[in-house]
């Protein structure tokens, strides 16, 4: 009887064991699938990542900033979107505004697409950019730019978010839209 219950004890114990092998292939199986899978992903990302580049530009340092250094360097930022080649736009310099950790400077940035047929545009877009200067970060850091696009409350940083043609598109068809609703 003893014997018995030494074999079945045996019996037992080996098909643990086998279980126990079953299951680590079984897992060792699974991680090596899911390893290839993020693999393939992450190459998918950067791919993708690659073909939908972000463009920047290098900003001034808070000490080399001045009003007209600003402008040119939103001019220089704006060359970096990739925009139909009919968009006109023109910049100019709004206020400065003082708050207790930095100044910051506001611009305007406007858009539209003149045509032979109508050489004034009937709407335009606008951004409106922020340059922020830091009084208590050290004076050989970059300012800090943020802009907004009319109508929308997102704030996009440079470098952060690729610009699209679609934002000022969207907002100049709704103000032709709204006009149209209005009668005059």
């Amino acid at each position: 009887m003893e014997e018995v219950m030494t074999m079945d004890l045996e019996e037992k114990e080996d098909g643990l064991e086998a279980l126990k092998n079953k299951a680590q292939l079984i897992a060792n199986d699974i991680i090596k699938e899911a390893l290839e899978t993020l693999r393939e992903l992450q190459k998918k990302e950067a791919a993708a990542a690659a073909k939908y580049k972000v463009n920047n530009i290098t900003w001034s340092t808070c000490k080399d900033f001045t009003v007209g250094k600003g402008l040119l360097q939103i001019e220089e930022y704006l060359n970096t979107w990739e925009l139909h080649e009919s968009w006109l736009h023109w910049t100019n310099y709004l206020c400065d505004e003082e708050l207790e950790y930095s100044t910051r400077y506001h611009y305007r940035v406007r858009f539209s697409i003149p045509t032979c047929r109508k050489p004034i545009p009937r709407a335009t877009a606008n951004v409106y950019f922020i340059i922020e200067i830091s009084k208590i970060k050290p004076p050989t850091f970059p300012v800090e730019v943020f802009f907004v696009v009319e109508t929308n409350k997102l704030i996009h940083r440079p470098g952060e978010s690729r610009f699209k043609e679609k934002w000022l598109k969207d907002v100049i068809e709704s103000k032709i839209y709204m006009m149209k609703a209005i009668g005059f």
